[in-house]
């Protein structure tokens, strides 16, 4: 039913996705989508949404860069309607390469969103939360230990704290929401501080950095909770010891809250299906498709009312930072730069 193709796929298999759909325009209603999503659970919801409105999803899947490159490329004459990434830098550096095209104002995105998910002017919106926490080693660190991100850099962690490299866009963002908060200046003193607790050198993904927290390589770490959920519900045993052996702390309950990042997107600026890419949209806004989002792939729903996934939701409530996903991806080249200043390669 979907013409697919893989980051790895070569120039002359795209082309035959997208020299398809000539063919399919004379029969049948679909759309092109670009995601940097690489979830096996979204195949779901490009289902649903063909049996609803009978509009097939063709989709290139590659990591979010490789995408705007390739739009940006192919100018005018980009076969892509509606581009789909994750982070709320990415949506920033695609809104800001002139790549999206604006929602119709009277759409149901802007009453389903919320407005700190979604970009002020309608170039983009969220349709799923992801939550950057604090997780610990189980048997060295309490929960009431640390409390906040800014607390990362205590001297009694000196030596106990694991994470990714600078260059990931989750960490950037979170630094990005930390200038937004705090200023650049007592940013920079923190990561200097989180720098010099380091157990190791950043690397890995943050599966990794879990991993790495349970085998005691670390006692802390920075992750999205939707890593933690996918080992605690693996089929293999040894991923369900190591998720059994880490916690979970929601950081700056007291103030500010958890940084809340998302995966979203828009309409391609020049999108060849546009009213087939506004619908796609706004069923990704449906209790349907937010139902597998939430129970295939384990993140936080953006609608109200959506039960989240039993491990996930198992993790506790917990106070979310209302911060506009634009000014941390505003950000994140700030972030990056401090981040390498102080040292966090």
């Amino acid at each position: 039913m979907f013409l697919a193709s893989g980051a790895a796929m070569t120039a002359v298999a795209v082309h035959q996705v997208w020299s398809a759909r000539d063919s399919l325009a004379q029969s049948e209603k679909f759309l092109n989508l670009y995601t940097a999503r690489h979830y096996d659970a979204d195949n779901q919801v490009y289902e649903g949404f063909f049996n609803k409105t009978g509009i097939k999803v063709n989709f290139v899947e590659a990591p979010a860069d490789v995408l705007i490159e390739r739009v940006k490329s192919e100018g005018v004459n980009s076969p892509a309607d509606v581009i789909i990434t994750v982070d709320g830098g990415n949506l920033w550096r695609t809104q800001q390469e002139g790549l999206f095209q604006k929602v119709p104002a009277n759409s149901r995105l802007y009453t389903a969103i919320p407005e700190n998910l979604r970009d002020p002017d309608g170039y983009w919106f969220g349709f799923t939360k992801r939550a950057r926490v604090i997780m610990h080693n189980k048997s060295r660190v309490k929960p009431t230990d640390i409390a906040r991100y800014e607390d990362l850099a205590d001297t009694k962690w000196r030596g106990k704290v694991i994470v990714r490299s600078s260059s990931n866009v989750y960490n950037q963002s979170l630094v990005g929401s930390m200038i937004a908060a705090n200023g650049e200046p007592q940013t920079e003193a923190w990561a200097k501080g989180v720098v010099a607790n380091f157990a190791r050198k950043p690397e890995g993904n943050d599966t990794t950095q879990i991993k790495e927290v349970a085998a005691g390589i670390g006692d802390l770490t920075l992750a999205n909770t939707y890593y933690l959920v996918r080992l605690a519900r693996s089929s293999k045993p040894e991923d369900r010891d190591i998720a059994s052996k880490v916690g979970v702390i929601f950081p700056n309950q007291g103030d500010r809250g958890t940084h809340i990042n998302i995966s979203g997107g828009g309409i391609a600026r020049y999108a060849p299906n546009r009213e087939a890419a506004i619908q796609f949209l706004e069923y990704l806004t449906t209790p349907e498709a937010q139902q597998i989002f939430a129970g295939s792939n384990y993140e936080y729903p953006v609608l109200q009312g959506v039960p989240k996934d039993e491990v996930l939701a198992s993790f506790g409530d917990f106070k979310e930072d209302s911060l506009n996903a634009k000014i941390f991806g505003e950000l994140n080249d700030t972030a990056l730069k401090l981040m390498d200043r102080a040292g966090w390669t």
